[in-house]
C-alpha cells in the first residue's frame, strides 16, 4: 500500500521538487499544502500517513502547525529545515513538540541541491510512516532538572557527595542513535546524576551544524557537562561527548588517557557519525568489560554488529525496546544478532546504567526514587 504524504511548504517550487523526489520511486502518493492553515484543513480531508513540514511559512509557521497536529491528530511529521543555527534551534523545538525526524536543506539553490538528499528524504519519509507519533509532553508533571549553576548553589542532601573517581577506574558508555534520537537522548542523559563516574560518548546521526547546537542545548539541561567532539577530547568522568556531525569519531589511547578523536567519515559506510566505527575503535582502545553499549532508536543497522561483538567479548549492552523507540530498526538489529544483554524502554535506561556503574542507590536516584 502506498504511503500517503502531505508536503507543506509556502514555496510552489519546493512543493514541486519534493513531489518529484518522492514520486520518483513507487510507493508514495503525494498531496501538497501551501502553509500551516491549509495543512490543517488538508490533514482533516486526506488523513495522510506522513506530513513533511517547512518551518518558515506565512500565516501559520511550521512550529505552530506542528503543535496543532500533535494536539488534534498526531501522526509522523518530518520537518524540512535550513542548515543554519536558527534552523537547528527550530528543529530541536519541533522534535520536542513531537516531530519524528527532519531533513536539512542543503545550501545554495534549493531546487537544485535538494535532489542531492533525495535518497535521504525518501528513506526518512518511509521510516516515519512506520514510526511512533508522540504528542508533545504536557506542561504538568515532574519539575525540569535545574541547571548546574543552580545545583551548585543548593545544599547537598546527606550522602549525595560524589563517588570517588580514582585514575584508571572509569570505563566508557557508548551510545548509538539516529531517527528520534534527540528526544530519547534528552530523557536518558538528563537522568544521569552529576556523580556518574564513567564518561559517555554519543554518535547521533546529524549534520555538523546541528550537533554543536544540540550539545549546547543538552549542556544546559544535564547534570553532566556536555561537549561536542571537534578535536581530540579526553574522555573524563562527569562528561558527555557528542560526536561531531558529518564526521566519524574514534576512541583512542593518547598519553595513557582515553580520548575521542574526530576523523574524516568513512565513505564505505552509510551513516555518520558512524556507530560501528566508534564501537570498534573503543574495543581496540579499552577492555570490553569496561565498556557499555547502548543502541537506541533509528532506522538501519549502524553499530549493531560492533555492539554484538562488544557483547560477545564480555561488555554489557542495552537495546531500546520497541515500546519506546520512535523507529525500532537499530535496536532490533542488535537484538536479532543476539547482542543485547537487556532490552529496556528509554525511561529505564539511565537507571540501569547507574546500577551497572554505580550500584543500586544511584539507580534509584536516576529512576526518580
Amino acid at each position: 500500500m502506498a504511503i500517503k504524504v502531505l508536503v507543506v511548504d509556502d514555496s510552489a517550487l519546493m512543493r514541486k521538487v519534493l513531489r518529484e523526489i518522492l514520486t520518483a520511486e513507487p510507493g508514495f502518493e503525494v498531496e501538497t499544502a501551501r502553509d500551516g492553515e491549509d495543512a490543517l484543513e488538508r490533514i482533516r480531508e486526506l488523513d495522510p500517513d506522513v506530513v513533511t513540514l517547512d518551518i518558515n511559512m506565512p500565516r501559520m509557521d511550521g512550529l505552530t502547525c506542528l503543535a496543532h497536529i500533535m494536539a488534534e491528530s498526531p501522526r509522523p511529521v518530518v520537518m524540512v529545515s535550513s542548515l543554519t543555527e536558527q534552523g537547528a534551534l527550530a528543529t530541536f523545538e519541533a522534535l520536542e513538540l513531537g516531530a519524528v525526524d527532519y531533513v536539512a536543506k542543503p545550501g545554495g539553490t534549493v531546487s537544485l541541491n535538494l535532489h542531492e538528499v533525495a535518497d535521504e528524504i525518501r528513506a526518512k519519509v518511509r521510516a516515519a510512516a512506520g514510526a511512533r507519533a508522540r504528542r508533545a509532553a504536557p506542561a504538568a508533571g515532574p519539575s525540569p532538572r535545574p541547571g548546574r549553576a543552580a545545583r551548585a548553589a543548593a545544599p547537598r542532601p546527606p550522602g549525595r557527595h560524589a563517588a570517588p573517581r580514582r585514575a584508571g577506574e572509569a570505563g566508557l558508555v557508548l551510545v548509538g542513535v539516529s531517527t528520534g534520537g534527540p528526544g530519547t537522548l534528552e530523557v536518558i542523559l538528563t537522568a544521569l546524576p552529576e556523580d556518574f563516574p564513567w564518561p559517555v560518548l554519543v554518535a547521533q546521526h546529524m549534520p555538523a551544524r546541528f550537533t554543536r547546537v544540540f550539545a549546547e542545548r543538552l549542556d544546559r539541561r544535564c547534570a553532566l557537562a556536555v561537549r561536542e567532539v571537534t578535536r581530540a577530547l579526553p574522555l573524563e568522568p562527569g562528561q558527555i561527548a557528542i560526536a561531531q556531525g558529518d564526521a566519524d569519531v574514534l576512541v583512542q589511547r593518547r598519553l595513557g588517557r582515553t580520548a575521542a578523536v574526530t576523523t574524516e567519515p568513512d565513505a564505505s559506510l552509510l551513516w555518520h557519525p558512524s556507530v560501528e566505527r566508534m564501537v570498534r575503535s573503543a574495543l581496540e582502545a579499552c577492555p570490553a568489560e569496561r565498556l557499555v553499549g547502548v543502541q537506541l532508536t533509528g532506522m538501519g543497522y549502524d553499530g549493531a554488529e560492533a555492539m554484538a561483538e562488544l557483547h560477545r567479548r564480555g561488555g554489557r549492552t542495552i537495546a531500546e525496546s520497541e515500546e519506546s523507540a520512535v523507529v525500532f530498526g537499530m535496536p532490533r538489529e542488535l537484538i536479532e544478532r543476539g547482542g543485547a544483554d537487556l532490552i529496556l524502554p528509554r525511561e529505564r535506561i539511565a537507571a540501569q546504567l547507574c546500577h551497572w556503574v554505580m550500584g543500586t542507590g544511584a539507580a534509584v536516584r536516576a529512576a526518580g526514587g
